[in-house]
């Protein structure tokens, strides 16, 4: 009896030690990220699990609706996909859904009414010379070449020919 008894004792011992390591710390977790999505309200800032980040507008019971950008687009959001609170909004326990629209429409006045940055003009653009001149120079040393290479084309053997011929190839590139 003692036998089976030492050797279920490391096994229990191994599960309390897993509760307190593993799933305790979890579930402390899951209930502060419960707390935190129920306790959203307009006007916070926010980040999605998907990384979108805006503002609460409206908050509905399983829903939010989020407002984004620039443009203050609003998309409606599943409350369980809020990542973390930014900043909290300005008047907390004090704003409603109504205040924070009427709040939207005097800023989207404001964005209206101020101009657009003037643009720069562009610096003018430099032409650069044409590479015809480099080709007709080289034209010009290969006929050059050719012209060297002629005479001694006609009393030389193919060999001494492919050496003329390659010399006046390489003259061109060492001059550039």
């Amino acid at each position: 009896m003692s036998g089976t008894m030492m050797t279920i004792i490391p096994l229990i011992l191994l599960i309390v030690i897993m509760y307190f390591l593993m799933i305790r710390p979890q579930k402390k977790r899951e209930k502060e990220t419960t707390a935190m999505r129920n306790s959203v309200q307009v006007g916070d800032e926010i980040v999605t699990i998907g990384g979108i980040c805006g503002k609460i507008v409206k908050t509905k019971d399983e829903t939010i609706v989020l407002q984004v950008g620039a443009d203050k687009v609003r998309m409606e959001m599943m409350r369980w996909s809020i990542s973390k609170v930014v900043k909290e909004g300005k008047n907390h326990n004090k704003a409603t859904a109504d205040d924070y629209e009427e709040m939207g429409d005097a800023e989207e006045k404001e964005v209206k009414k101020s101009k657009p940055k003037r643009m720069k003009k562009a610096a003018p653009v430099v032409e650069e010379e044409p590479v015809v001149e480099v080709k007709e120079e080289a034209a010009e040393v290969v006929e050059e070449a050719v012209e060297e290479a002629a005479p001694a084309v006609e009393e030389a053997p193919a060999e001494e020919i492919a050496e003329t011929v390659s010399e006046a190839a390489e003259a061109p590139s060492e001059e550039a």
